[in-house]
């Protein structure tokens, strides 16, 4: 697939997405970074190889273009590039608060755009990206966009109005699930395991429960009931759990950065 692919702000979400890019065999010549931050650049070259700029508007010059830059930077960055932007240029927005009508109004004209919530795993190939495209892509367009995000995970589309929700369910939740790895981990030391092989036995204990989740399609209670024996170690951990609100907690975290999504959008 012979185009031209721009990132406009190199942190850690565009860096994770490039990576998964080039784990799928993009040429790394087809992928253009610009940031005002050398030291960003010289990095991801460094890793990566590919092309770097301090000017947005030689990055604007893309047939997609992400713009992975911090909400606040958005107007900035569209007034400077609005007038480079191609016709069949397709412009993504990464940004939690920054909406299809928000862009289009600061663009100032039709121009095909994609809101879109990637997660970080995608630095890994397992990353988890909702999406939506606005009524101007055709659907040579939606194939790119499809290709371009299956190469770092998976993707589902989901209606703008829902995105604050994906913010808290897979935007952030790897921040969660590292929490939780690393009490598992802290767990396993304390019952004396060596803290390199507790934090293994706990990644690939949840990783293995997350492909069991989506390969089986059974409900996660379901699932745990099949581990829970009667009167076994499983149960009386899950008590333990269940009588310091585990599941009240992760709710309310989900909850809580779906509000401050909201609010921020």
């Amino acid at each position: 697939m012979n185009k031209k692919i721009g990132f406009i702000g190199s942190g850690n979400m565009a860096a994770a997405m490039i990576a998964g890019l080039i784990k799928k065999g993009i040429n790394s010549s087809s992928i253009i970074a610009s940031n005002p931050s050398r030291e960003k650049l010289e990095k991801l070259n460094k890793l990566y190889n590919i092309n770097i700029t301090d000017n947005n508007i030689e990055t604007a010059d893309s047939d997609i273009i992400f713009l992975s830059v911090k909400p606040d930077k958005y107007p900035y960055v569209i007034d400077e590039i609005k007038n480079f932007i191609k016709n069949d240029t397709i412009v993504v927005s990464i940004a939690p608060s920054i909406s299809l009508s928000f862009l289009q109004d600061k663009l100032g004209k039709n121009v095909k755009l994609v809101r879109a919530m990637p997660n970080t795993p995608a630095l890994v190939g397992l990353g988890i990206t909702a999406i939506c495209p606005n009524s101007l892509l055709n659907e040579e367009d939606i194939k790119f966009i499809e290709f371009i995000f299956s190469s770092f995970g998976e993707y589902e589309y989901i209606k703008e109005q829902l995105f604050p929700a994906v913010v808290g369910i897979a935007g952030s939740s790897p921040a969660y699930v590292y929490m939780f790895i690393e009490a598992l981990a802290d767990g396993g030391v304390y019952a004396g395991l060596p803290r390199d092989k507790a934090l293994k036995m706990a990644a690939s204990a949840v990783q293995g429960s997350a492909a069991m989740v989506l390969k089986t399609n059974e409900h996660p209670g379901l699932l745990k009931d099949k581990v829970c024996s009667p009167g076994g170690t499983t149960i009386e951990a899950v008590r333990e759990l269940e009588k310091n609100n585990f599941r009240y907690s992760v709710m309310e975290a989900v909850i809580k950065a779906y509000e401050k999504s909201t609010k921020m959008s």
